[in-house]
């Protein structure tokens, strides 16, 4: 990674999403100058997603701000530690597990999140034979409640019909060495989250040493305060690009 390269901001969204949930908060960060990328998380398992996105960081010429919503804070979590070019971490209403923790099992723990009373198991084919795989989606009809409800019912109506949904893989999988350990890290903790659950973000965020921003709002914060979560990112920018070298 050379001097003055140039910093690129990499948002990598969660489950029952796809990368349009940044929107909002790509437009705000390009109005600010900075270099921004988000793409699609495969949403397979801890281990299958988080190689593919170490790939697609790997690849990006400069040094990188990874920021992850919900399940794509451990995604990235995982993947910066295989990536030599991440300099910092936003967690965004995110996991940030510890090795060897499996998000189910997190979730399980959460006293705010209703997110398991809301999913909806599916099959799918993986590959080997006539043999499926289980995935999760969240009922269209609890989506609102569960995963968005600052937004209005008509967004989130759209919302749960375009879901993408989740592989089994990605709550059971124990979680590899996380990359917080040694990067710097930021986290928006959103205090009416209950999907992930407000109160485990808030602890694995503390955990992390993060620097803490609470918002008021759902687990989708960036959809509905995207100005506020642009904010948090912006400054966690301007704090990696003095240690790194990089520029704007």
């Amino acid at each position: 990674m050379s001097d003055n390269a140039q910093l690129t901001v990499v948002l990598v969204h969660g489950a029952f999403a796809d990368a349009s949930s940044w929107n909002g908060v790509v437009e705000r960060l390009q109005g600010a100058g900075l270099e921004v990328t988000a793409p699609a998380n495969p949403l397979r398992g801890i281990s299958h997603d988080s190689a593919y996105i170490a790939s697609f960081l790997e690849q990006i010429p400069g040094p990188v701000l990874a920021v992850g919503h919900s399940y794509g804070g451990a995604v990235i979590s995982n993947a910066a530690t295989d990536a030599g070019n991440v300099v910092g971490l936003v967690f965004v209403a995110a996991f940030a597990p510890d090795e060897g923790e499996r998000l189910g099992e997190v979730e399980a723990a959460s006293k705010d999140s209703v997110l398991s009373t809301a999913l909806v198991p599916l099959q799918f084919p993986n590959g080997d034979g006539a043999e499926t795989a289980t995935e999760f989606a969240i009922d269209p009809a609890k989506f609102r409640d569960a995963f968005a409800a600052d937004l209005p019912a008509g967004q989130t109506a759209v919302m749960a019909a375009t879901q993408r949904p989740v592989a089994e893989a990605a709550f059971s999988e124990p979680s590899g060495p996380p990359a917080w350990k040694s990067l710097p890290a930021w986290a928006v903790v959103a205090t009416g989250d209950r999907a992930a659950g407000a109160d485990v973000i808030r602890s694995m965020a503390e955990r992390a040493g993060a620097t803490i921003t609470e918002l008021e709002g759902s687990h989708v914060i960036m959809i509905s305060q995207p100005a506020a979560v642009a904010e948090v990112i912006r400054t966690a920018a301007a704090a990696v690009l003095e240690v790194s070298g990089a520029v704007r």
